[in-house]
């Protein structure tokens, strides 16, 4: 009977030791020298103009209590931050709670959710997931307007309806056998998604399936006239919310005693989509979300992270990093426009910090 109860104890152990912000997050006062990072990340800023790196936020987690966290006026803990294209992988955990409760597979086509899309029928939820419908898509922004797609989706002739504006695109591949990144195809990902749940409850979903159960309270999503979620691109949130987020994926889905996630869509999120061509610094695609593992025969994305680093990212240097192996997760929110800033550098100085610590 000892021995049952031993048994018992230890297998209940790691619940009890894991910390959680319930409600608040827990701290970690353990005196570290965060001084190279903070002189990366937080230069002096030239206020006649946006160059250089300009960071609003920047909140260190590790396992689940906060370990340095800093701000730049006007943002605060409690600004809800526009998070641009984190957006999309946010989107993508919403549908990972949707495919827990059996609305959808993979493999479905998305016509099945969205009927726009039977001009495309072979496109599936997974080649969207991967940003690989085959659709014609110029993601270009500040560089090329006239011909961006993205930029006439979200303000000019598609604004109105996002996921009908992508689903009228011609068609410029088989789907599912090249990588585009495609804000359109995040944007019919919402739009099946209304397909997939009962009339009215769309709108409350992404609270009653994720936010709520996580405990956030700083989120506004954005929808368009026709109604759908703006997936691609305007979710604002706080950075210590959407650290939640990023735990919930650190601990695979799982919250508390909870499996939020089926533990094989985080699987599938973390998976490569080999369907890509390497872009040096650049990490890799996943299932809406970017990887640091690297594609065959080439070096990893970000070469001071570890393989398993994974992470959300948006226009003008909005992460979130999820570094499983390490127990970290880092959120930062910046004003980025020339640039400047590179995901492995920010990685590579949190990460000797954390070396140093363990050196001493």
């Amino acid at each position: 009977m000892k021995a049952l109860w031993l048994i018992l104890m230890l297998a209940m152990a790691p619940a009890w030791a894991e910390d959680w912000p319930e409600p608040n997050w827990p701290v970690d006062n353990t005196p570290l020298d965060w001084q190279a990072v903070d002189a990366y990340a937080f230069p002096e800023r030239n206020a006649s103009e946006r160059s250089g790196i300009r960071t609003d936020a920047l909140l260190i987690i590790r396992d689940g209590r906060i370990l340095h966290e800093r701000y730049s006026a006007p943002t605060t803990a409690n600004t809800a931050h526009l998070t641009w294209s984190i957006s999309k992988s946010v989107l993508a955990t919403v549908l990972g709670v949707a495919q827990g409760e059996g609305r959808f597979q993979l493999q479905d086509p998305a016509a099945r959710f969205y009927p726009p899309m039977q001009a495309h029928p072979e496109v599936r939820l997974a080649d969207l997931l991967h940003w690989a419908s085959g659709l014609a898509w110029q993601e270009d922004y500040e560089y090329a307007p006239l011909k961006s797609s993205v930029v006439a989706m979200l303000y000019t002739r598609g604004r109105s309806d996002m996921a009908a504006y992508t689903a009228a695109r011609a068609r410029a591949d088989a789907p599912g056998q090249r990588f585009v990144y495609s804000s359109g195809d995040s944007n019919v990902l919402a739009a099946a998604l209304r397909g997939m749940l009962g009339k009215g409850n769309y709108a409350q979903y992404p609270w009653q399936a994720l936010f709520t159960p996580l405990g956030i309270d700083s989120a506004v999503w954005e929808r368009d006239s026709s109604g759908t979620f703006v997936g691609s691109s305007y979710l604002y949130l706080s950075a210590r919310d959407l650290a939640r987020i990023g735990l919930l994926m650190q601990r695979d889905g799982r919250w508390g005693e909870r499996q939020l996630l089926p533990a094989n869509w985080v699987a599938f999120n973390r998976t490569l989509f080999a369907q890509a061509q390497a872009t040096p610094g650049e990490a890799n695609p996943g299932g809406h979300w970017w990887l640091n593992q690297p594609l065959a025969g080439q070096p990893l994305p970000w070469p001071d992270a570890p393989a398993d680093a994974f992470a959300a990212l948006g226009h003008w240097g909005q992460a979130l990093y999820v570094l499983p192996s390490q127990k970290l997760v880092i959120v930062r929110y910046g004003d980025d426009r020339d640039g400047r800033y590179t995901h492995n550098e920010l990685l590579k100085r949190v990460l000797a910090v954390l070396a140093k610590e363990e050196g001493a």
